[in-house]
């Protein structure tokens, strides 16, 4: 797709990130051509510009003479390659690929067309530089991480060539590429700038959407499974708290509730009330939705946003240094992803838990008929407790941790990336989590039959199925736990898409 960077909307970045194909509009390589003209003009001018024609960071007062900087911003993308860690995922290499074309892409950075070009080829060849994870503290940029990029397209460290990792040199040859050569600028334009640590916070965002819906599907599946009562989703509740997530949720759980045979079973129970977990679906994951839904708000707006320094005015010839690099925005985004898929996990265990618990249930123990010789889901619950508490130590927000860089010249940063790699981290446990929640569920709703749930909760307990049988005596659980959690992360349950509005 033809992108145009002033006007990205969330869906169209759930795309990019699950996979279209993205180049930058005509209007924007219009743009990017006249901020390099622009450049050219200030450097022809003999203006002295930070980064343009002078060293960086503490360096910044030394004047580098017009005939070192090409050499300036050679060295820039060489020192500054300095990651450890295991490679970036491809697809969240390539979403930082096309996040830096939309920041170029606003006219206010200064590389020419041809670096637009030689990004866009490494999209178009599936060619993805092995960037270390770990380097960024999130603000003058994400160095070493767009280090990493750009260096590949000069022909040094690695590149994945479609499956084939080749040394960035060898890699071009075969890819028919020139190692890219950086004008005045350049370097600094591309290694400023917010692009890795958004690529990593939207990649967790988008399966944290995922996740979330499926802990939906599996709260209903459980709410069920436990006869409980869907009073608590009635809608006039949650509009008289006014909560938007809150509201959203509760019509979310009755939809999928309505028409179980097992819900009109035990209308005039003597039972009054479900435990919280249960109970105050609305209340948690409508927050934990709002908390959703205002880091996509934050990520969508930064993924069109020009974050690099100094930023170029072509009309006026100027360039301004500021601070757009820094990734604070991104860091609380990331961090308040982290808490509510947290709370999302936490919430999803303790149902599991009392489903397995004949005291609170009324199931068979654990899920099975023949318990004692059986365990059922015992140590499947514990599993999801231990993923439960490893979400709890990585919860705490790396947003409030600061280092200061440089010689003290960047003495606050964000940590953006790291809060980020958390929350990728909390939702890939949460669907662990959610993994478990749903084996339990589904048995819980068999133990019910003939009586059946929904159409809509018996499509989820169907898909629970492919994976995952009817437990009649204790197997071996972790390849199909795992087949699960794979579902849950691809989004194959339930859909709840988030909104950026």
């Amino acid at each position: 797709m033809k992108l145009d960077p002033t006007n990205i909307d969330l869906a169209t970045l759930r795309r990019l990130w699950a996979g279209a194909d993205a180049s930058l509009g005509d209007r924007a390589m219009q743009r990017v051509a006249e901020a390099a003209a622009s450049v050219d003009r200030i450097v022809a001018g003999g203006e002295t510009v930070y980064g343009v024609n002078t060293g960086f960071g503490l360096l910044a007062s030394t004047r580098i003479p017009d005939e070192r900087l090409a050499e300036l911003q050679t060295n820039l993308i060489l020192s500054h390659s300095a990651g450890l860690g295991e490679p970036l995922p491809r697809h969240v290499t390539r979403l930082m690929i096309i996040l830096k074309l939309l920041g170029l892409g606003r006219g206010h950075s200064g590389v020419r067309p041809l670096v637009i070009e030689a990004l866009e080829a490494l999209l178009e060849h599936d060619a993805m530089p092995q960037i270390p994870a770990q380097g960024s503290v999130g603000a003058s940029g994400d160095l070493a991480p767009l280090a990493h990029l750009i260096a590949a397209l000069m022909g040094k460290g690695r590149i994945d060539v479609r499956g084939d990792v080749l040394a960035a040199d060898e890699a071009l040859r075969r890819l028919g590429m020139q190692p890219l050569q950086l004008g005045p600028k350049e370097g600094l334009a591309l290694i400023n700038g917010t692009q890795a640590s958004a690529a990593i916070a939207l990649d967790a965002l988008f399966a944290s959407e995922r996740v979330f819906a499926a802990a939906i599907a599996a709260g209903a599946l459980s709410v069920d499974a436990l006869k409980g009562s869907v009073k608590p989703f009635d809608p006039r509740i949650s509009d008289l708290r006014g909560q938007p997530g809150q509201i959203r949720v509760a019509a979310a759980l009755r939809d999928l509730l309505d028409g179980s045979e097992i819900v009109e079973s035990h209308t005039r129970c003597g039972k009054v009330q479900d435990p919280y977990s249960f109970r105050c679906q609305p209340q948690v994951m409508g927050a934990a939705l709002d908390l959703l839904e205002n880091a996509a708000r934050t990520l969508t707006i930064e993924a069109g946003a020009v974050t690099d320094n100094p930023i170029v005015f072509p009309d006026e010839d100027t360039a301004i240094s500021g601070g757009n690099f820094h990734a604070q925005p991104v860091a609380f985004a990331a961090d308040i992803i982290t808490m509510a898929m947290c709370e999302v996990g936490s919430l999803s265990e303790r149902r599991t838990a009392v489903l397995i618990d004949p005291k609170m249930s009324g199931l068979p123990p654990f899920l099975t008929n023949d318990s004692g010789v059986n365990s059922g889901l015992m140590i499947p619950q514990v599993t999801a407790a231990a993923l439960v508490s490893e979400n709890k130590s990585l919860a705490f927000p790396a947003s409030v941790d600061s280092i200061p860089t440089s010689a003290g010249q960047e003495d606050h940063v964000s940590m953006a990336p790291i809060a980020g790699r958390k929350a990728t981290q909390i939702a890939r446990n949460a669907a662990g989590v959610i993994a478990v929640e749903l084996i339990a569920g589904a048995q819980g709703i068999d133990c019910h039959s003939p009586l059946k749930t929904s159409g809509k909760l018996q499509a989820v307990h169907d898909k629970v199925r492919e994976h995952s049988p009817h437990l009649v005596s204790d197997r071996y659980w972790a390849e199909e736990m795992a087949a699960l959690q794979s579902a849950v992360l691809a989004g194959e349950l339930f859909t709840l898409p988030l909104e950026a509005a």
